[in-house]
């Protein structure tokens, strides 16, 4: 498989801020760790704030859980985090099960996960 045909499903919407990468489909245990080596570059680049939107997949392979987890770890300790977004209950029971449950924000649109990432940003009166 081509690296495009690869990554045909992840879309990146970009702000200054924060990325969001909108998944899509089944993602398999080497779709989840492209993604977290996609990650490691983009972060590299100087990202540090991701929301991941799950609203459009499907199926989670739950091996690929454990290495989300600690790419999220990675993002935290460098001042940053990944949100997740748009799980439906079956993915979030996938995360559950995985024992990723408290290790990210689950929200349940890709817009709720980006303005958490304001209000964590805005100064308090």
């Amino acid at each position: 498989m081509n690296q495009t045909a690869e990554m045909q499903s992840i879309r990146a919407v970009s702000s200054t801020r924060v990325e969001t990468l909108m998944l899509e489909g089944e993602l398999m245990e080497k779709d989840l760790a492209r993604m977290c080596e996609e990650l490691v570059r983009r972060m590299q680049r100087g990202l540090r704030n991701v929301v991941l939107d799950f609203s459009e997949v499907s199926h989670l392979d739950y091996r690929g859980v454990k290495p989300l987890r600690a790419r999220a770890e990675v993002f935290r300790r460098a001042g940053g985090d990944i949100k997740l977004a748009g799980p439906s209950p079956y993915l979030a029971a996938i995360f559950r099960a995985a024992g990723a449950h408290d290790a990210f924000e689950f929200y349940p649109h890709m817009n709720d996960a980006r303005a958490a990432f304001a209000l964590a940003r805005a100064p308090f009166v």
